[in-house]
């Protein structure tokens, strides 16, 4: 078991992760924006560490509580109306052209790029 010191009780260091870095890094692991090494590096601490464990729990229901109560609803349409208006008159106040000017045109090829 590792200690909230980071040490194993023996004066080693079990693992290279304190209950400090591991408790600090719940959320990105929940979220699951960790590098597999260091997902595996946190995910064993809180195995073995029963208060990081237990933290990692309650932020874990927490976190589908939140999915669970806010996560279904969607904007009313005359928001997302008005936000998109709002965004259209940033971009012309600050670039000079509005979106409705703005064109875009696609050209589908069957040949390769040609590399100079």
């Amino acid at each position: 078991m590792t200690l909230r010191d980071g040490s194993s009780g023996s004066g080693e260091r079990s693992d290279k992760v304190s209950c400090d870095d591991a408790l600090a890094e719940i959320y990105l692991l929940l979220d699951k924006e960790c590098t597999p090494e260091r997902d595996a590096e946190l995910r064993r601490h809180i195995e073995d560490c029963p208060p990081c464990l237990e933290e990692y729990g309650i932020d874990e229901q927490i976190k589908q509580l939140l999915a669970r109560k806010c996560g279904g609803e969607h904007a009313p349409a005359e928001l997302k109306h008005r936000l998109q208006e709002s965004i259209r008159r940033t971009v012309a106040e600050r670039s000079g052209q509005s979106l409705e000017e703005t064109e875009l045109r696609l050209q589908r090829t069957t040949e390769p790029p040609v590399q100079s």
